[in-house]
């Protein structure tokens, strides 16, 4: 009879711990439905809830961003949730539509939603990982799921929603240790070194390191780059210091691997570069620009073919699989010096600064997409791929330079990173440094 006493106490004593465990609310989370499910976002990440009916269209946007917004005098993208997850949309009669606006890392977004419910406070020890049959979108947006007053919440990560996904990029990144240093085999781990089929088992060390520790994957578009760079690298070192042993040395090994530019106008110089090799066309011409971040290199590369070829009509598919900087894209405005001179020609003076011309917009479609998924694209004259291939899985690398000669036309040109090359007989080099750019020939 006492052990029945003493086990009752027990169930008692745990009932009464997980009731106090449910009430201590230390996260709060505003609610809202999608295609009839509930769903959360971290209160946090809200800056306030709004209704509107009229968006200003962007020509060329991806398909899930439905304008942008004036709120009240900020002029923000509005994306709409149920088109980027592929959820049915419930078409309202009065065209007003549910918002959450969002700050997400000093940016503001709107998010279009079915309903906006409440606020419901939590205690985040009560949250579940997440499991796909809890939702119609991809487990890697969900950051939980919780149970409340029987309805269970889908827990959005909009922090991943919203930025560049970098997670499963290559799963020899699991040897990248708990304290940030990747496991680097003794010198005289002969296993390791045969590896590398004979090569000096310092540098295979580094290539090893360099794709866990930063998604750098060493083949023959970057070999030459790596046994140069190494070269510099081992100067006055020896031994251990050779190795990468974090990410801040794989950072300070590709210092000078980035081409000229990245993510900012092209200079005068560089685009004078770029317009040296590209012939002058006449017509329609397609171009594929992968990897356009918010869209300088994409601009930059539109102003130069526009000046070496001023009747052609042209159009850049630009894609990045960064929601944020494709999103904002379309929609970018300048003070003028800013801006580079060959630039200028095709700016447009607003009433908050400078933007570029109805021409060069309409020439350019934004669109989120990763490029290790196909795309549906005509027969292309350019793919611009500046310092992409080379963060990409060996496999990924191949099959994209074999769409690469699937859809570029005869004599059509690719331009890599400074630091890329290509190999085989039907890739002829035209421009080596400070670009590296190939003809195809079929």
């Amino acid at each position: 009879m006492a052990a029945v006493v003493k086990d009752l106490m027990q169930v008692n004593a745990d009932l009464q711990e997980q009731k106090e465990r449910v009430d201590n609310v230390d996260f709060k989370m505003v609610t809202f439905s999608l295609a009839g499910k509930d769903y959360g976002v971290d209160i946090m990440n809200v800056k306030e809830i709004a209704k509107a009916d009229k968006f200003t269209f962007v020509p060329n946007a991806a398909s899930f961003i439905r304008g942008v917004y004036n709120l009240r005098g900020d002029i923000i993208p509005i994306i709409d949730l149920r088109s980027f997850f592929h959820l049915p949309i419930d078409n309202k009669s009065d065209g007003t539509e549910n918002m959450l606006i969002l700050h997400i890392n000093d940016q503001v977004y709107g998010t279009i939603v079915d309903r906006i419910d409440k606020v419901v406070g939590i205690n985040h020890e009560t949250i579940q990982p997440p499991h796909p049959i809890f939702g119609d979108i991809n487990i890697k947006f969900i950051s939980g799921v919780v149970e409340k007053q029987g309805a269970l919440y889908i827990i959005l990560d909009v922090i991943r929603i919203f930025t560049v996904n970098e997670e499963e990029k290559n799963k020899t990144r699991a040897a990248v240790a708990d304290s940030g240093e990747f496991f680097v085999p003794p010198p005289g781990d002969q296993s390791q070194a045969a590896r590398w089929s004979g090569k000096d088992s310092t540098i295979g060390f580094v290539k090893e390191s360099l794709e866990a520790l930063k998604g750098f994957t060493v083949t023959r578009i970057n070999d030459n780059w790596l046994q140069k760079r190494f070269g510099e690298w081992s100067n006055g070192r020896s031994g251990e210091s050779l190795q990468l042993k974090s990410a801040s040395e794989a950072d300070e090994f590709l210092n000078d691997f980035s081409s000229p530019c990245t993510s900012e106008f092209w200079t005068d110089s560089y685009a004078s570069a770029v317009k040296k090799f590209l012939p002058e066309y006449s017509g329609n011409i397609n171009i594929w620009n992968i990897g356009c971040g918010k869209g300088y290199e994409t601009y930059s590369f539109a102003c130069i073919l526009k000046s070496k070829s001023p009747n052609v009509r042209i159009k850049i598919w630009a894609n990045d699989n960064d929601i944020m900087a494709v999103s904002q894209a379309p929609n970018m405005t300048f003070e003028l010096d800013e801006v580079p001179d060959y630039c200028r020609p095709f700016m447009v003076r607003g009433n908050t600064g400078y933007s570029f011309n109805q021409e060069i917009k309409d020439s350019i479609v934004f669109e989120y997409h990763d490029v290790v998924h196909d795309n549906t694209l005509p027969d292309l004259d350019i793919i611009l791929v500046r310092d992409i291939l080379s963060f990409l899985p060996e496999d990924d690398q191949g099959r994209l330079i074999e769409r690469f000669s699937e859809k570029l036309k005869d004599r059509g040109i690719v331009i890599l990173g400074r630091n890329e090359e290509l190999s085989g007989i039907i890739w002829q080099t035209i421009a080596d440094d400070p670009v590296s750019a190939y003809l195809y020939s079929a």
